[in-house]
C-alpha cells in the first residue's frame, strides 16, 4: 500500500503545492482523495499512473478539491489509448449528483456520459463504503467546514490512513482516526480563530493525540504558516509521533514485517517516506 501527495496546498498559486489530491494505491486499486485545481497535471508530474484509477472519493465541493475532475474524466475519455472500459466509481457526500449535472450543463455530456460505466454514489454523514471485491473499506465522519463536507479514513489488509478533507476544530476527528498508520491533516492557519473553518497546530494536534497515528503528515497550509516550525510546534502541543510538512510529490509506502525493507522487530508494517522526483518528459 502506497499514498502519494498530488496536492499539499491551497488554491492559491503556488508552484510546490497545489490543491488537495492523495493516491492511494493497495493491489489493483487506485482510490483517489480529492481532485482539486492542478491534481490531473500532477499525475504526469510525478510519472503516476492516471489512466487506471478505480475510484474518486471528493471531500466537498469546494474548488480546490473538486476543480479538477472535468478535466479527470476528459483525460480518460480521450487520453486511454484504445478507449477507456475500465469502470470509474465516483464517491462523494451529499449533493454529488447535483453537482455532476451542473458541470454536465457547463461543460458537456462527457461529465455523465464519459464513454465507459461511472458509478456514482452518494455517502452519508457516517457511512461505511464497502469495495465489492473485499480490496479497502472506506468510512466517512462529518466536518465542520460545509453543510456536506466529511473526512475520510481508509482501511486496507495491509495499513489505514485517515485524511480530515478541510474542517474546523473537530477533536472527535481524534476517535474516527484511530488506529490510522498515516494521518493526513490540513493545518491551514498558524494561530486558531481563522476563517473559514480550518485547523491550526493546536487543533490539528488535538486530533493527532486521539488518534495517535505513526505518521502525521500536515497539509492545505496558507502563506501564513511557517513550515519549518510547525512540527516541533505540533510536538510541543503534546502529539509525540513523527510529523512531516507535506509538499507535492511526497510519498508514504508500507512495507509488511518479515520482507526485506522492514526493519528487524516490527510487528506493524514498517512506513517509508521519502520524495518523488519529476518525471523525465
Amino acid at each position: 500500500m502506497r499514498v502519494t501527495v498530488l496536492g499539499a496546498g491551497t488554491l492559491l498559486p503556488h508552484d510546490v503545492c497545489r490543491s488537495p489530491g492523495h493516491l492511494v494505491e493497495t493491489g489493483d486499486v487506485r482510490l483517489l482523495l480529492d481532485c482539486g485545481s492542478g491534481v490531473v497535471h500532477g499525475f504526469q508530474r510525478w510519472g503516476l499512473d492516471w489512466a487506471t484509477l478505480t475510484h474518486v472519493a471528493i471531500s466537498h465541493y469546494h474548488t480546490d478539491h473538486f476543480g479538477d475532475l472535468p478535466a479527470l474524466l476528459w483525460a480518460l475519455r480521450h487520453g486511454v489509448s484504445g478507449g477507456r472500459t475500465l469502470p470509474l466509481n465516483l464517491l462523494g457526500p451529499a449533493g454529488l449528483h447535483d453537482r455532476l449535472e451542473g458541470l454536465a450543463t457547463a461543460y458537456g455530456d462527457y461529465i455523465l456520459e464519459p464513454g465507459f460505466p461511472l458509478h456514482i454514489q452518494e455517502l452519508g454523514a457516517r457511512s461505511r463504503f464497502e469495495d465489492p471485491q473485499g480490496r479497502f473499506t472506506l468510512f466517512t465522519h462529518p466536518t465542520p467546514h460545509t453543510e456536506e463536507s466529511v473526512a475520510y479514513r481508509v482501511e486496507t489488509a495491509v495499513g489505514r490512513m485517515g485524511y480530515t478533507g478541510d474542517t474546523g476544530p473537530a477533536p472527535e476527528l481524534g476517535a474516527f482516526m484511530a488506529g490510522a498508520d498515516l494521518l493526513v491533516s490540513e493545518c491551514a492557519f498558524p494561530v486558531p480563530g481563522n476563517p473559514g473553518a480550518h485547523l491550526d497546530p493546536t487543533t490539528v494536534a488535538e486530533i493527532a493525540r486521539g488518534a495517535d497515528p505513526r505518521l502525521l503528515i500536515l497539509t492545505h497550509l496558507y502563506p501564513e504558516v511557517d513550515r519549518g516550525e510547525l512540527p516541533g510546534r505540533i510536538r510541543d502541543l503534546g502529539f509525540p509521533g513523527e510529523v512531516v510538512v507535506g509538499r507535492d510529490g511526497l510519498r508514504v509506502q508500507w512495507h509488511p514485517a518479515g520482507t526485506p525493507d522492514s526493519p528487524e522487530g516490527w510487528t506493524p508494517p514498517a512506513l517509508r517516506i521519502h520524495a518523488l522526483s519529476p518525471a523525465r518528459e
